[in-house]
């Protein structure tokens, strides 16, 4: 390995220790769904965020529920600190995963076509007076 590639990776390294994330993959919801579900949480606090999902009527919210307990599970075993109210969602993005593409069939000989769509949900947790990861990203990209 060269000499920046092995730099790069050990500052990649030390900055993950720095965030606090749970990531769920190829969740069989479709991505407009659970961003309705994600938008309810973002910023708010974590406990506050767990009773939002909790009796939200929305399939997705219970897959974000146990994401979001993940997130904190992962800070308090990286700070070793227990989350009160000073953590947060600082970050949740849902991004689009693959679509299975299937047939129906259809009156007269004809097919519909079924998407069925996935998504991929990242959910990062921090304290209020901690920066931002985007803005912790946006400073090491600049020097």
């Amino acid at each position: 390995m060269g000499k920046r590639k092995k730099e790069m990776a050990d500052r990649l390294k030390e900055e993950k220790k720095t965030k606090y994330f749970a990531v769920l993959r190829n969740n069989p919801t479709s991505t407009r769904k659970m961003r309705l579900v994600a938008d309810l949480i973002r910023g708010k606090g974590v406990y506050d965020a767990i009773n939002i999902l909790k009796f939200s009527k929305q399939e997705a919210s219970n897959k974000l529920e146990k994401l979001l307990k993940s997130a904190i599970n992962n800070y308090e075993q990286k700070t070793g600190l227990t989350a009160d109210e000073s953590v947060v969602v600082k970050e949740i993005q849902v991004d689009q995963s693959v679509t299975i593409k299937r047939f129906l069939p259809a009156p007269q000989g004809r097919a519909y076509r079924l998407r069925k769509r996935s998504n991929h949900v990242t959910l990062h947790v921090g304290s209020k007076n901690a920066p931002a990861v985007a803005e912790v990203a946006e400073e090491t990209a600049e020097a």
